[in-house]
């Protein structure tokens, strides 16, 4: 976001010419669209070409460049010193400048941001600030005085990924093999102090071996990702804004909704949402309708009016306080959501089979997230009500009366080499009654992508129905290196309930089974290595195991491993 910080003053040795030859190369958008090699050859280029700045602020280690959102996100503490470098780009948020600087309401924003309008390139106005080869592009100058200009941004993901069972082994695939790449292209037009333009294009290419579950999230020649239009200044003593138009929306928790981490078309919405800032406390309203993905069109068959999601939000940043001699920072996060889908996503399961239909829940709930020289934790919890309306008009709607709790807590060691968090993760998502034709549905719901990273990244088992549990730890032992592991037990809530995937219940475990596979379900390892390369390059390999208990696969149910390597090339 445009937020006229103070200027930074660097000295630089010039290369005019290099910075001429990459705005020619990222001219070309369409080859950038269609080939992320360009972006790897420019990134190789920054470790011949880079202009060296002669740099005297702290600045956040390497592997802080795109923090993720929440605590397991953070691989290293960041602090406030750190965070006001040349090397951080967050907006002018106030006491919300803290760590990642999600609960200004943006997503996390480190050098790079989840959502590219979130990130603050005004100072790169001023060449006496450039600090990596490519910001040029991160601050043209389109009149003299400056107060037009743009920022370009980009993204390439390439992905390959192997799982044995996939699904439990319910897509009748021994082994798997998937290919995919994403290309995402911005620009941010910014028309003096308050008026903006934001537009992303999106591509997406899906293959592979014995492949499964392609679909229009996955595969898309050329798209609209995000295009509105924004309006932002000073009213009340906070700093005001409007947003209208196809958007990212991550002003929530991120095991509630997210941006569609795993497909090569992230989530995106249609509609307004406004906001406030003042220092230490901040209003979010929204009102949203989908965007419809199933065509492959420039638009992406323009607007999915069966799915909405609106609400608003109150964040606060709480008075720091005091916890055996250590000060905490902490922020509280109070929301209401409502949202409306239908299809798969809506379906209730029954004894046998599910019945599709049509769901409007409301969700009241809150976040509070804490951090501590030597701790940090994030707990939360949501209620959901609301109604199911079964597709079958003789059948009458029924109440929903749902639940989820989440909590994070966990030791920090900053000043070890290693940088260790060790700590303790737990979740549970309610489950309903699957013998019941009326009647409450109990199943708790989250429909909209929720982040993969906090919970599971193949998407397997889904946020319904289930109870987890178990120890995680990571260690940062060089600036742009990250590892972690996470050892969650699984259990079902209910018993007279499902297992759930990222679209539907499982098929195995239904009628007799319910209860007979029992209230256990398995362990599911999890373990990831990251790799900051490069300000522009990032290489990340996951793997894991869902390991089910006997009476699981006597269910019908099959253990399964994945590993996964994802290279981000990104300006």
């Amino acid at each position: 976001m445009q937020t006229g910080r103070p200027s930074w003053r660097v000295t630089m040795q010039e290369r005019p010419d290099l910075s001429l030859r990459c705005v020619s190369l990222l001219g070309r958008t369409g080859r950038l669209l269609r080939s992320p090699v360009v972006l790897a050859v420019l990134s190789v280029a920054a470790g011949l070409g880079q202009a060296e700045a002669q740099i005297t602020e702290k600045v956040p280690p390497a592997v802080e460049t795109m923090p993720g959102a929440g605590v397991i996100g953070q691989p290293r503490r960041v602090t406030l010193e750190e965070n006001r470098s040349r090397k951080r780009h967050q907006g002018d948020w106030g006491a919300f400048n803290w760590g990642n600087g999600e609960f200004a309401g943006f997503g996390p924003v480190g050098v790079y941001g989840v959502a590219p309008w979130a990130e603050d390139w005004s100072s790169k106005k001023d060449p006496r600030n450039y600090t990596d080869f490519l910001d040029p592009l991160k601050a043209i100058r389109l009149n003299e005085s400056g107060s037009i200009w743009l920022s370009l941004s980009g993204e390439s993901r390439i992905r390959n990924w192997y799982e044995s069972n996939p699904m439990l082994g319910t897509v009748n695939r021994r082994h798997s093999g998937r290919f995919t790449v994403r290309n995402l292209l911005g620009a941010d037009l910014h028309l003096g102090p308050h008026w903006r333009i934001f537009g992303q294009l999106n591509n997406g290419e899906a293959a592979g071996w014995n492949y499964y579950g392609y679909n229009a999230t996955w595969r898309r020649r050329l798209g609209v990702q995000q295009l509105f239009v924004g309006y932002e200044r000073k009213l009340f003593s906070a700093k005001t804004g409007v947003m209208v138009g196809r958007q990212q929306f991550l002003d929530a928790p991120s095991w509630l909704v997210y941006m569609r981490e795993t497909p090569n078309v992230p989530l995106s919405w249609n509609g307004v949402r406004g906001y406030a800032l003042w220092n230490r406390i901040r209003l979010d309203l929204y009102n949203f309708v989908a965007t419809q993905v199933t065509r492959d069109t420039i638009m992406g068959g323009g607007f999915d009016d069966g799915t909405r999601l609106y609400g608003g939000n109150v964040g606060i940043a709480l008075r720091p306080f005091s916890i055996g001699g250590e000060l905490v920072h902490s922020f509280l996060d109070l929301f209401w959501m409502g949202f409306r889908d239908e299809g798969k996503t809506a379906a209730v399961a029954r004894y046998k089979g599910s019945e599709a239909g049509t769901q409007t829940r409301q969700n009241g709930g809150f976040r509070w997230y804490g951090s501590a020289p030597s701790f940090e934790y994030e707990l939360g919890g949501v209620y959901q009500g609301g109604r199911f309306h079964p597709g079958t008009s003789s059948i009458a709607s029924r109440p929903v009366s749902a639940w989820a709790v989440r909590g994070v807590l966990g030791w920090r060691h900053s000043s070890s080499f290693l940088h260790p968090f060790l700590g303790v993760q737990a979740e549970a998502y309610s489950g309903g009654d699957n013998r019941r034709k009326e009647g409450t549905v109990g199943t708790f719901s989250a429909p909209f992508s929720p982040r993969n990273g906090t919970f599971d990244l193949t998407r397997t088992i889904a946020r319904a129905n289930i109870v987890s549990a178990g120890p995680l730890a990571s260690i940062a032992p060089r600036p742009f290196m990250n590892i972690r592991i996470r050892v969650p037990y699984l259990w079902r809530e209910s018993m007279n309930d499902g297992l759930y995937n990222s679209s539907s219940p499982f098929s195995f475990l239904s009628g007799p089974k319910l209860r007979q596979a029992g209230r256990a379900v398995g362990l599911q390892p999890q373990g990831q290595v990251q790799f900051q390369l490069q300000q522009h390059v990032n290489w990340q390999i996951d793997g894991g195991a869902i390991l089910l208990t006997h009476r699981m696969r006597q269910a019908g149910g099959k253990n399964g491993t994945y590993m996964l390597s994802t290279l981000t090339l990104r300006f």
